[in-house]
Order: C-alpha cells, then structure tokens, then sequence
C-alpha cells in the first residue's frame, strides 16, 4: 500500500496533477486556493484528490503540539488541520512551511519538502521585543496566526515571536 500523501498548499500550487492525485487535502484549502492562485483551483478540482476533515481528537493532539513547541502563533487553522490528517491518517507531511516541518519532527511525523530544502533541525521559539529586545518564552495561551500577542511592560513597543537563536 502506497504511503498516505498530506498535501499543503504549497504542493498543490507547485506540482504537477500526476504528482497531488491521490493526496490527502483539506477543503478549506478551496479557500484558500482560491484567494492566492485561483487558476491552479480549477486544475486541482479536475485532479484526484481526498477532500477530507479531521476528527476532533486529531485537531486536539495538533493544537497541544503546536502550543508545546511554540509553532502555534505562526500557524493558519489549515495549518493546524494538515497536521491533525497527518497524525490521523499516519501519513507524510508535504509542506515547505517550517513550523509544520517542525511540529512535525517533533511529534515523530514523517515529513517532506515541496520545493524547498526545508529544515535541518528542531526549532525553538521566544517572544521577543521589536523595541529593547527583552526576551521571554511563549505562552501556552497563544493561538493561531494572526493574534496580536500584545505590547512589552518595559518599553511599549510590539511583542513578536521569532526564533531562538
């Protein structure tokens, strides 16, 4: 039986139809195909592919991860969605997007680059200040990407989560 093929956005723009049929996808990545390249939507609608959802114990064990390594902030829900069909379905992650290449070294998910060289080690995160640099770990209450995690107590200016270097 052939490995099962979780595909990111990423492959779905890049690679060939011959290369995504049979993959494992989301179909909240309609959406978001059809925002950032919405001809390569109407080639991927012809394509074989597995429009699927995770269940909620997936996206759960996702989320736990994605909190305990930090990687939660830089994530989408389709992010989040992606790693909960991986872990599902034990199937290989397709991503060039680091913090799912990372979650996924993390929790022991086999993982593969599209079009990139990907990662070559664990990454680890901290909030950092754009303004006096003060430094401090992530807190497990930050959600997907997009939040503003808020502003520094010493100086004012913007909180940002990079990683540690």
């Amino acid at each position: 039986m052939a490995p099962v093929k979780v595909l990111d956005t990423a492959a779905l723009i890049v690679w060939s139809v011959e290369m995504i049929s049979g993959g494992i996808v989301l179909e909240a990545q309609r959406s978001e195909l059809s925002r950032v390249a919405p001809e390569r939507l109407m080639v991927i609608e012809a394509t074989e592919l597995v429009w699927s959802s995770p269940n909620e114990d997936s996206v759960e064990k996702a989320r736990e991860w994605a909190i305990e390594t930090g990687d939660i902030a830089g994530l989408s829900e389709v992010d989040l969605g992606l790693l909960a069909l991986a872990i599902e379905l034990e199937g290989t992650m397709y991503t060039d997007d680091y913090r799912l290449q990372n979650l996924c070294t993390v929790a022991g998910i086999t993982w593969s680059p599209v079009a990139t060289d990907g990662i070559n080690s664990v990454w680890t995160w901290e909030i950092r200040c754009s303004g006096c640099g003060f430094k401090s770990e992530v807190p497990s209450q930050t959600t997907p990407a997009g939040d503003n995690i808020g502003e520094c107590d010493i100086c004012g200016s913007p909180l940002q989560i990079k990683k540690r270097v």
